[in-house]
């Protein structure tokens, strides 16, 4: 019996040495060495300060800015979880119709038109910065209005939603999207 326990430990320790310690140390020695960016979070700045991540959702509350897909955790990234609410779940269809009336008036939209899903439900993870580019062309009136931009300006606007539109990943996986945090840097470059 003392054997067997002592072969257990030995097995054990080589593990944790194996697992924990050595496959960690050379995947995040790869990763540093040949995708630098990503490896250190995809991070972006501006003006020499950490102003988010690529990967990250942010809360854009500000008329002047892209509204980013609603987050059950405030776009918290340490609790990074969804409500788990199921599709049955009265609560979660009080919380669509509640986004959707907000998103209808913010946006002085028509009760009919139909809005993206990604902007009636939270993601999985709570931290999903894309939304479709419908859903920021239904957005572009209310963001330039607020910038006080004319229709000349409008069409820039849509060029740059064009711009940073991200195709299918392979030409098949995902659906086209748009980085709001970027979208919102990139807009508030425009003259």
């Amino acid at each position: 019996m003392r054997r067997q326990f002592n072969t257990a430990l030995k097995f054990l320790a080589l593990m944790i040495i194996l697992t924990g310690v050595l496959y960690p140390g050379l995947v995040t020695a790869i990763t540093s060495l040949f995708f630098p960016e990503k490896a250190g979070g995809s991070l972006v700045e501006r003006n020499g300060r950490v102003t988010g991540s690529k990967l990250i959702g942010q809360n854009f509350d500000s008329q002047k800015y892209f509204w980013s897909r609603p987050s059950f955790n405030n776009y918290n990234s340490l609790p990074s979880a969804a409500s788990n609410l199921g599709l049955l779940n009265p609560l979660l269809a009080e919380d669509i119709i509640q986004r959707e009336q907000t998103f209808l008036q913010t946006n002085k939209m028509k009760d009919n038109l139909k809005i993206p899903p990604e902007m009636l439900t939270a993601s999985a993870s709570g931290l999903d910065p894309h939304i479709s580019p419908a859903a920021a062309l239904l957005q572009l009136t209310r963001v330039a209005k607020a910038r006080g931009m004319d229709k000349n300006k409008q069409h820039q606007i849509i060029g740059l939603i064009n711009d940073m539109t991200e195709k299918r990943q392979f030409s098949l996986l995902g659906e086209p999207r748009i980085n709001v945090f970027l979208l919102n840097l990139r807009l508030d470059s425009l003259k």
